[in-house]
């Protein structure tokens, strides 16, 4: 498939737009999506963004004073403005503000991290979630007694924490 915009080079992204209910699928080459990327953030500001996601009124409780941040100062109203955090400190001082609005950017609060393709391809999901599940079978396991079970887990667990450290090494 070639690109919509150009027509010379094939399509390696794909694009869904919706625009006043009407979808539209765009086709893209790398070079004509990197344009299209330019161009709209030449037109849109994150700080737009986050503002328009974050009523101030509506995530919370009214409160009295301004949050501001106890390491470098910055208000919350002046994170909305600005659309960056000022401080690693920022997260933990706006969390009651900002959990709400991670969950409607990412549909979740929890980063579910990125892994290298090998990395996926040999694990299937994310090595965090495997883990996680073979710990609560391990749990389980224990739990009802079944001891051969358990030790079996428990070596898969080792084995998959021995595979992801190989994988990182070799970076």
């Amino acid at each position: 498939m070639l690109c919509d915009i150009c027509g010379k080079n094939p399509a390696t992204v794909h694009l869904t737009e919706i625009i006043d209910g009407n979808i539209t699928e765009i086709h893209l080459c790398e070079r004509c999506a990197k344009k299209k990327s330019e161009d709209f953030q030449k037109t849109f500001s994150v700080s737009d963004f986050l503002s328009g996601l974050a009523d101030i009124d509506s995530l919370s409780p009214k409160v009295s004073s301004p949050i501001v941040c106890s390491n470098c100062g910055l208000t919350y109203k002046k994170f909305t403005e600005k659309g960056k955090f000022g401080c690693f400190q920022c997260y933990s001082d706006f969390r009651e503000k900002i959990t709400p609005l991670l969950r409607k950017i990412h549909g979740s609060i929890t980063y579910k991290g990125k892994l290298p393709k090998e990395i996926k391809k040999e694990f299937g999901v994310s090595v965090s979630e495997k883990l996680n599940s073979l710990r609560k079978q391990l749990e389980r396991a224990i739990k009802i007694e079944e001891y051969e079970e358990a030790a079996r887990i428990r070596d898969q667990i080792k084995e998959t924490e021995k595979k992801l450290l190989k994988k990182k090494n070799r970076r």
